[in-house]
């Protein structure tokens, strides 16, 4: 996200004070804020549902907006980003969350590509976070680098399960609508099927190989190469991937009950961890 210009102060739901937006993405706009009843910096999510032009899509969009949302806020993990409330005003959701100092880690990727210790270290919390909200069937739909927060003590997985109602619907093979983001997009997302676990857990292994190699693995030229790319062809033989391409291609598997579990995942992260360790 790219920093926006000052704006003046404004009282949301009469308790947040915006104070300035941090910045602007494919689902709005969020804003550094104050919380006057309990005295604590939050940052506020304006979601904007800018594609839904009649008033009952719009409608359905900000219903299940605010559901997901409060589904997020029972999610408790350390790499889950803490939901505090849920508002609407102007016909919007607003969403209300703590305030995580620190980098996306597609700010952290503009300064290059990061050693595999320190891929592991952050896939093991996105994973754990993933499936902490598996297990109470929250589904996320876009992760990706831009959705990780690296803070000095933990990452944090931003957006979850808020994606479906407010992006760009993006026509693709064998789908009438896909909502996401095309290079992170599993297989079965473009053959139109529903979002999953294992569809969340693609997009996890695309980020790695990306964070690793320096370059998406699936990036063409046009949308319709890149869904191409990633129905038919496997990720490109690395050149920096050692010890996690295993775990790399366990998540890009094309057939959706053949790709690895995040538990799966964990379990080899944990072995890979121990090794390191032993020698």
């Amino acid at each position: 996200m790219q920093r926006m210009p000052e704006h003046p102060p404004r009282l949301l739901a009469g308790r947040y004070i915006l104070q300035d937006p941090l910045g602007e993405g494919g689902m709005g706009v969020v804003w550094r804020a104050h919380d006057q009843l309990l005295h604590r910096p939050v940052a506020v999510k304006q979601v904007l549902l800018r594609h839904n032009h009649d008033p009952r899509s719009r409608s359905v969009a900000l219903r299940r907006t605010l559901r997901e949302a409060r589904l997020a806020a029972q999610l408790n993990h350390p790499g889950v980003i803490t939901v505090h409330d849920v508002v609407e005003e102007d016909g919007l959701p607003w969403i209300v969350m703590e305030l995580v100092r620190g980098r996306s880690l597609s700010q952290t990727l503009q300064d290059g590509p990061l050693p595999e210790s320190t891929v592991a270290a952050i896939s093991t919390w996105v994973l754990g976070a993933l499936s902490a909200a598996h297990a109470a069937g929250i589904v996320h739909r876009d992760v990706k680098p831009a959705n990780i927060l690296i803070a000095d003590d933990r990452v944090v997985l931003t957006d979850f399960g808020l994606s479906v109602a407010s992006q760009e619907p993006l026509r693709g093979a064998g789908s009438a609508r896909l909502v996401g983001t095309p290079a992170y997009l599993a297989p079965e997302r473009i053959r139109g099927e529903r979002a999953s676990a294992a569809s969340d857990l693609w997009s996890v292994g695309v980020t790695i190989y990306q964070a690793v190699e320096g370059h998406q693995p699936f990036a063409r030229e046009g949308l319709p190469a890149v869904l191409s790319a990633i129905l038919h062809q496997d990720p490109p033989p690395p050149r920096r991937l050692d010890m996690l391409f295993p775990l790399v291609r366990g998540l890009t598997r094309k057939q959706r009950e053949e790709r690895w579990s995040a538990d799966d995942a964990l379990a080899f992260l944990d072995r890979l961890s121990r090794r390191s360790v032993r020698r």
